[in-house]
């Protein structure tokens, strides 16, 4: 349907008023809140993704693309809520404990909810406990964590030995990711997966859930 190409074009080139006034339109032919997210907000995003993967777009494009899909998720979420639409899947992310770095995990965190993904972002500096209680209470089914240090990535050990020790492990899968990670940590510290970068996680998301 045109309006759709049309939504996931202004996506990806980030004009966050005409996404607005799409989204706006579409609601007005009485096309469904989660045609016009699946079909054009999340198809303009999922192009996004592929590019950045490519390396033919870069940050701060894909944080003007992830702006514009906001407005437009803004006026739909409502909708989405009533309707009942089902997520995805929901995804708990955070750089561990000891570690600012949050450049790459926001990144990841937009893509995934770009994806039509449920995303909970705990930050950065997030202690294992916290990590543990989202898990507890939530009904979550990716756990995402991420470091840029070397000193910090024995942390994601460590969470995922108190996932075990809470008997919470086998109901979730975790991912990490960061510069000095590697997929030979993932799994030695018995990751479910390892991401190199944004859009491979939001590959690998997909992947561990079924998705593709």
């Amino acid at each position: 349907m045109k309006i759709f190409e049309e939504l996931a074009d202004e996506v990806q080139k980030g004009n966050s008023e005409s996404v607005e006034e799409l989204t706006k339109r579409a609601l007005s032919q009485d096309i469904s809140a989660e045609d016009i997210l699946n079909n054009g907000l999340v198809a303009g995003m999922n192009i996004v993704s592929e590019k950045f993967k490519n390396n033919e777009i870069f940050i701060p494009e894909v944080l003007i693309s992830a702006k514009s899909m906001y407005s437009g998720l803004g006026i739909i979420k409502p909708l989405l809520a009533e309707l009942n639409v089902k997520s995805k899947g929901k995804v708990v992310i955070g750089t561990v404990k000891g570690d600012l770095h949050d450049i790459g995990k926001n990144i990841v965190a937009m893509l995934l909810q770009g994806a039509g993904f449920d995303v909970v972002d705990l930050g950065a500096d997030v202690p294992k406990e916290k990590f543990l209680e989202f898990v507890k209470n939530e009904r979550v089914d990716i756990l995402g964590m991420s470091a840029l240090l070397t000193t910090t990535m024995i942390y994601m050990k460590e969470t995922i030995e108190a996932l075990k020790n809470a008997g919470l492990r086998e109901n979730i899968k975790v991912i990490i990711g960061g510069a000095p990670v590697t997929e030979s940590y993932a799994a030695q510290i018995d990751a479910d997966g390892y991401a190199p970068d944004a859009a491979s996680a939001v590959d690998l998301t997909k992947r561990l859930l079924g998705e593709t």
